[in-house]
C-alpha cells in the first residue's frame, strides 16, 4: 500500500491500471526492473525488443522503466510522444563511460572508420554515430559490413572483445564497462559448479572473459531467457544483471535459477540504478506526467538515422 496522504491509502496498481487507460499510456519495462514493475509492464524485454516496441506503439504517453538511455531511445523514436522515466537519476554506468565530447575525438581521429555504437550510450553518443546497435543483434550487423572498411565499436570493450572473436573482425574499441558485468567473481562461480556439477553457466557478453570462458551460452538477456526455457538442463547459474530471473522463473518454475555472485559480499551484481525506479515512482510519474525526456532537435535528428539503421539490419 502506497500513502497519498494522510487520509487515502492507494493501491499502486490499481491507480497505475486507472492512470494508464486515462492518459492512453504503455509502460514498457527492462528485464533488469524490480519485479513487480515487469509484472504490471505491458512489455517487458531487452534493449532491442524495447526499441521495436517505442517505435509501434500507438500509445500517446510511453512510460520506460529503465534507464535514461532507453528512455531516449524511446523518445528519438517518438519525439512528439511524452516520455516519461520513473527516476531521471536512473543513468548507466556504461554510458556515463562515454562522454560526447571525448567520443566525439575519439572519431576524429579515426575518420575513415565506421562508428558502431551500442545502445547502452547517450542520445549525444548516438548522435555521433553510424549504426547503433543491441547485444541481440551486434554480430548480424558486423557481419553485414564490408570487411575492408574499419569499425570503431563503443563503449564496451568486453562486449567488442567478444564480437571479436565471434566475427573475426578487427576493431578499435572504446574502453568503456558495465559495474555489474565487471563484478561477477570467477572464483565464486567455480565453487557454485562445484556445488551444483549439473548447473549450466549461462553469461551476457558483456561479462568479463574470465567468466565467459566459462559459461556454456552466451546472449544477450532475451537470448538467455529463451536458452533457458528451451534447455533441458534443470539448474543454471546466471552471470548477468539478476532481475532477469524473474522473467526465468516465471517461465520455468521447476529449474532453478542461482545469480553469480559478485567478488564481495554485497548486492554489487545489481545494478543500483535499474533498481532506482519503484512502484511508487512510476505511479507518481504518471500522476504528474513527469520527469519527462527532452532532447533538443538536432540531437532528436542525429540520433534517430543510426537508430532506424540499426532497424533496418536487423
Amino acid at each position: 500500500m502506497f500513502e497519498l496522504n494522510d487520509d487515502v491509502d492507494v493501491d499502486l496498481k490499481e491507480e497505475i491500471v486507472k492512470l494508464k487507460k486515462e492518459l492512453n499510456a504503455v509502460i514498457l519495462a527492462h528485464y533488469y526492473q524490480e519485479a513487480e514493475i515487469q509484472d504490471i509492464a505491458d512489455f517487458v524485454g531487452d534493449s532491442l525488443e524495447l526499441a521495436r516496441q517505442a517505435k509501434s506503439t500507438s500509445a500517446d504517453v510511453i512510460i520506460f522503466a529503465g534507464v535514461h538511455f532507453m528512455a531516449e531511445t524511446a523518445k528519438i523514436l517518438n519525439p512528439n510522444k511524452l516520455v516519461l522515466l520513473p527516476d531521471l537519476e536512473a543513468g548507466c554506468s556504461l554510458a556515463d563511460s562515454c562522454p560526447a565530447p571525448l567520443f566525439k575525438a575519439f572519431r576524429e581521429k579515426h575518420p575513415g572508420h565506421l562508428a558502431i555504437s551500442y545502445i547502452n550510450c547517450s542520445a549525444s553518443v548516438k548522435a555521433l554515430s553510424d549504426i547503433i546497435c543491441t547485444s541481440s543483434n551486434a554480430e548480424k550487423i558486423i557481419n553485414q559490413i564490408p570487411p575492408d572498411k574499419p569499425i570503431l565499436f563503443s563503449p564496451d570493450r568486453n562486449l567488442g572483445k567478444y564480437l571479436m572473436k565471434k566475427t573475426g573482425r578487427d576493431m578499435l574499441l572504446w574502453d568503456g564497462t558495465c559495474i555489474v558485468h565487471e563484478t561477477f567473481s570467477e572464483r565464486k562461480i567455480i565453487d557454485l559448479k562445484t556445488q551444483y556439477p549439473g548447473a549450466k553457466i549461462i553469461a551476457h557478453p558483456e561479462c568479463e572473459d574470465t567468466i565467459l570462458k566459462h559459461a556454456d551460452f552466451i546472449g544477450s538477456t532475451s537470448k538467455l531467457l529463451k536458452f533457458a526455457l528451451e534447455d533441458e538442463s534443470k539448474v543454471y547459474i546466471v552471470a548477468t544483471e539478476p532481475g532477469i530471473i524473474h522473467q526465468m522463473k516465471k517461465q520455468s518454475p521447476e529449474k532453478n535459477f542461482i545469480a553469480a555472485p559478485p567478488e564481495k559480499n554485497c548486492e554489487c551484481n545489481e545494478c543500483p540504478y535499474m533498481r532506482l525506479n519503484t512502484m511508487e515512482k512510476l505511479h507518481l510519474c504518471m500522476k504528474n506526467k513527469w520527469p519527462e525526456i527532452s532532447l533538443d532537435n538536432a540531437t532528436l535528428a542525429g540520433a534517430l538515422k543510426p537508430i532506424e539503421k540499426m532497424l533496418e539490419m536487423s
